[in-house]
């Protein structure tokens, strides 16, 4: 459905690239025409990702970094610049997918655990998001965002047992419908996508961490599957293009309609005994 040259031209910057659903987004995007600049922690994923970009003709550069450094952010994008040898890269599309989060009782958080992931999700994502506005404001080039939010952010329900979580990505979503408007006049748009539960090798484990689980989480679904990551990689593809251009601040839910079943993703977990805590947290602390 979508043409071949839809992103042909544009330069695409996404945090946690490297797997899950940023690297299908960026698998995506190339098809699509687009050139990708991924940032992340790892460097094998990031490495391995853009030479599969690269393998489909697409142009591809990445760059290890720690978005919650500011300095790290800065560093990325001098990167970005050498690679594509334009101010900054040429990049005139940021997304911010990369994200933290755990099942946890949260009287038995740490601080230390909570700021974790309030400085991966709000703090990375409102690095990168100024970095690159400051840059496109001053070039006075016009830029989009699309943040990775959730769908208890989204229908701002909250959610027990990931509230860390469910704080950070808040933040995420009141920062792009904020930024939607402050930074609309310089034609820079802001949107989001709150998906539902798409299996990853990385978060999905960590969030329904045994079989059990999973088919728990699957049969609670009214469309009793997951989401695929091609499905979330086509939302993302069209609200970053410019057949979106008029759609500014918005946040769009791709879960099935998991989350009109009952507010609050993971509030099933309230009928876990004693001894299913125990077995996820020590998965945990592995």
């Amino acid at each position: 459905m979508f043409q071949t040259d839809l992103l042909e031209g544009r330069t695409i910057l996404i945090t946690g690239g490297g797997t899950g659903l940023g690297r299908a987004m960026a698998l995506r995007f190339a098809e699509l025409g687009a050139g990708l600049f991924l940032v992340g922690r790892r460097e094998d994923p990031l490495e391995q990702t853009a030479n599969d970009i690269r393998a489909k003709g697409a142009r591809a550069a990445w760059f290890s970094a720690d978005i919650r450094d500011f300095a790290a952010v800065e560093q990325a994008l001098a990167a970005a610049e050498r690679e594509f040898g334009r101010p900054f890269g040429g990049i005139d599309t940021l997304v911010n997918n990369a994200a933290g989060n755990f099942i946890a009782r949260t009287e038995k958080l740490s601080p230390n655990a909570f700021n974790s992931i309030v400085e991966i999700v709000l703090h990375g994502t409102f690095h990168c998001t100024l970095a690159l506005g400051r840059r496109w404001i001053e070039a006075k080039q016009p830029g989009t965002v699309l943040s990775i939010v959730t769908t208890y952010a989204a229908a701002n329900c909250g959610s027990g047992f990931v509230v860390p979580s469910a704080c950070a990505k808040s933040g995420v979503l009141a920062m792009t419908r904020s930024l939607a408007i402050e930074w609309a006049p310089h034609q820079i748009r802001l949107n989001a996508i709150a998906p539902g539960p798409f299996p990853t090798e990385g978060a999905f484990s960590r969030l329904v961490p045994s079989k059990e689980l999973e088919e728990r989480a699957r049969n609670h679904h009214p469309m009793k599957r997951f989401g695929r990551p091609e499905e979330l990689a086509n939302l993302a593809a069209y609200l970053v293009s410019e057949q979106a251009g008029y759609v500014n601040g918005e946040c769009v839910v791709i879960d099935g309609g998991e989350w009109l079943r009952g507010a609050g993703e993971f509030n099933h977990f309230l009928d876990l005994p004693g001894s299913a805590w125990d077995a996820m947290e020590a998965t945990r602390q592995k």
